[in-house]
């Protein structure tokens, strides 16, 4: 699984990036005009599933931090650890889109724009 903002259609306002692909790798969303603001089950799951994504982004960045302080670290070492790295990164990115728009948006400010930044 590899998370492209680019891919992701503008996210709509109402509608959560889930932290998990559909089908061909497209993007899930969930339609959160039917909670109540506690969340329904799958709004829930997400909201766990994006924990333990935080949390392993974490780990391995302290691997992949730990491997680049390794002089005799080989290729492959290096190599494990960036893929781990980017896949935990498009991770982090995912949760930071899906957050970042639920947030209120400013007066005269374009969500494309906060997104994209």
């Amino acid at each position: 699984m590899s998370y492209d903002r680019d891919a992701v259609p503008a996210l709509v306002p109402g509608l959560r990036l889930l932290p998990w692909e559909g089908e061909g790798g497209k993007p899930c969303f969930l339609s959160a005009g039917g909670t109540d603001g506690t969340g329904g089950v799958l709004s829930r799951l997400a909201d766990e599933i994006e924990a333990e994504q935080l949390c392993d982004g974490a780990d391995v960045l302290k691997g992949a931090v730990a491997v680049l302080d390794d002089g005799r670290a080989g290729e492959h070492a290096l190599r494990l650890a960036l893929r781990a790295t980017t896949q935990a990164f498009g991770n982090v990115l995912r949760v930071a889109d899906s957050r970042g728009a639920r947030l209120p948006v400013r007066d005269g400010a374009h969500e494309a724009d906060l997104r994209r930044g």
